[in-house]
């Protein structure tokens, strides 16, 4: 259909959308008043991976349309655990590592949202404000006769532990139990009336809809944007060297600016349109670049990513380390680095050590097949010594993974 709001124009044409709950509704209602939207967050960890970066930026795309952001962290469910997607059950965390976590989280969130008092300020507040005060008999009498376990038995994030036998516990029975009443809770507080979130969330944001009209007469609405996946099939937010942490203390800036300039040729207009705020048109010229000149438009990606998750200085930086390491043949200052031991060690300790390889078996196998190099010199003998009087260093792992060999 053709929108009136700037809101699903914008999340349209930057490929946001995959299924509204009432899209007439929700273009009617964005067409005419502030809406107040939600993702939730669960802080599982200090750091977010940029497998959470569409979400967030869908939150800046909702400020940017003159629209109010609510960033949810579960202080609340994270004690309990989502089992959406999950094979397994997640291990329980102590409030104060939650707290500790949520507070390393909001650090990103401040660099692409507006925070304040204002009409479309955004706003972060935690669900164990509510959930931990209510009483196990109120929630039973009151949510609970709006939840069947018929239906519930139906969510993919259930049939598929159940499918393959592994435990489903009651108490993450309850998580979509837990989250369809925050979805009505900020409907409450904060005259919330969109709830967002990823396809795989799509039942949990029917429920929150449902329970609120049942119980209160609102009318809410829900919006999921594309499982998000790379051109060859992996999900977004994993490598083969781990997670692409958001946070700086995380994940380096040069590495992080490294995996956006590696993207496949075939996602840079996709994420050019989800993750910067540059202009169509000009995306549109950069992901028709023919054959190499591709790459010109991949360090454009990494630039304006690295720029609004880090800093314009981060971002500078690791593209001036990345072109010194490139095409100066030189070491940039940003590059990974390792020391070399007194007694010096073989190319597989030192592939190991730096993190170029995760186990010996690996870096014996990448030596093997020619793909690793110091200072440009290809290196076949796994026994291969490197001894601390040699100086500075740089070893290359295959074609994209650099770092710099150092004299302890």
């Amino acid at each position: 259909m053709t929108y009136n709001s700037p809101l699903l124009r914008l999340l349209e044409e930057r490929g946001y959308i995959h299924q509204l709950t009432d899209a007439q509704g929700l273009d009617a209602l964005a067409a005419k008043q502030i809406v107040p939207g939600y993702i939730g967050f669960d802080p599982t960890a200090p750091s977010l991976h940029i497998g959470n970066l569409v979400s967030i930026m869908l939150l800046r795309r909702l400020q940017q349309a003159g629209h109010k952001p609510i960033v949810v962290m579960g202080g609340g469910t994270g004690k309990i655990g989502d089992p959406s997607g999950k094979d397994e059950s997640r291990k329980l965390l102590t409030p104060e590592l939650i707290q500790a976590n949520i507070a390393s989280i909001r650090t990103v969130f401040e660099k692409l949202l507006t925070f304040g008092d204002g009409p479309t300020d955004a706003i972060m507040v935690d669900n164990d404000t509510w959930l931990s005060q209510l009483s196990y008999v109120e929630l039973l009498r009151d949510v609970g006769p709006h939840f069947t376990i018929n239906r519930m038995l139906t969510f993919d994030s259930v049939k598929l532990r159940l499918e393959r036998e592994q435990p489903l516990t009651f108490l993450e029975f309850n998580y979509m139990i837990l989250q369809a009443y925050d979805f009505r809770e900020l409907a409450l507080r904060h005259a919330c009336r969109l709830q967002m979130g990823g396809s795989d969330q799509w039942g949990n944001i029917i429920n929150g809809i449902e329970l609120t009209r049942r119980m209160e007469g609102i009318d809410l609405f829900g919006l999921t944007t594309p499982l998000l996946t790379t051109a060859d099939g992996a999900k977004m937010g994993k490598t083969a060297a781990g997670a692409v942490w958001l946070n700086e203390d995380a994940l380096p800036a040069y590495d992080f600016w490294q995996y956006w300039r590696n993207v496949d040729d075939r996602d840079v207009g996709r994420f050019l349109r989800l993750f910067t705020d540059l202009p169509i048109g000009e995306i549109t010229q950069l992901e028709a670049l023919p054959g190499n000149e591709i790459n010109a438009a991949k360090v454009v990606l990494a630039n304006e990513v690295t720029g609004l998750c880090r800093s314009e200085e981060a971002s500078r930086a690791a593209e001036a380390t990345a072109a010194a390491t490139f095409s100066g043949g030189g070491v940039g200052k940003d590059l990974p680095d390792c020391a070399i031991p007194p007694e010096g060690f073989t190319i597989v300790d030192a592939l190991t050590s730096i993190g170029f390889a995760a186990s010996r078996g690996e870096a014996k196998r990448l030596v093997a097949g020619g793909g690793a190099r110091l200072d440009g010199e290809v290196i076949t003998d796994e026994a291969h010594r490197i001894e601390a009087n040699r100086g500075e260093l740089r070893l290359s792992a295959g074609k994209k993974k650099h770092g710099v060999l150092r004299p302890a």
